[in-house]
């Protein structure tokens, strides 16, 4: 009998909080999205140098909004995917699909966990689904 083939989520459960953690020794919600995305081979930018901490959100929704031309806006969401949330007015909180309905992120006081986005908590501060142009096909210039 074969055992029950792991999901790839479990591999990024548990990561502790890092201020500009790009690592598997601490990440911040974007580090963890692209250390999720670059174990699937889709490179994205690092953006360390964009902010100093996780509580400037307005240079972090700027990075976010500044990197939408390479994602795909997406009705249906699916593993991989990034879903980003407002924090006040601004969008600055990222998480990555695990299965429609949950997501993989870390917040300063949580370690990376597996957690549904229909919470009242995160229904409410959902801003979008967005796929990367390179697990559509579709590389926009």
């Amino acid at each position: 009998m074969n055992a029950p083939q792991k999901h790839w989520s479990e591999d990024f459960l548990g990561l502790p909080f890092a201020d500009l953690g790009r690592d598997r020794a601490g990440v911040d919600c974007w580090g963890l999205v692209r250390l999720v995305l670059g174990e699937f081979g889709v490179e994205v930018p690092s953006y360390a140098g964009g902010y100093a901490t996780a509580k400037e959100r307005a240079e972090i929704s700027g990075l976010i909004n500044g990197a939408k031309p390479f994602w795909n806006v997406v009705e249906e969401p699916r593993e991989l995917d990034v879903v980003t949330f407002r924090r006040g007015r601004l969008d600055c909180h990222v998480g990555i699909v695990v299965r429609p309905g949950c997501m993989l992120h870390v917040t300063e006081d949580i370690p990376s966990c597996i957690e549904t986005y229909l919470s009242s908590y995160w229904d409410r501060r959902l801003t979008g689904f967005w796929r990367h142009a390179e697990l559509t096909g579709e590389v926009r210039t």
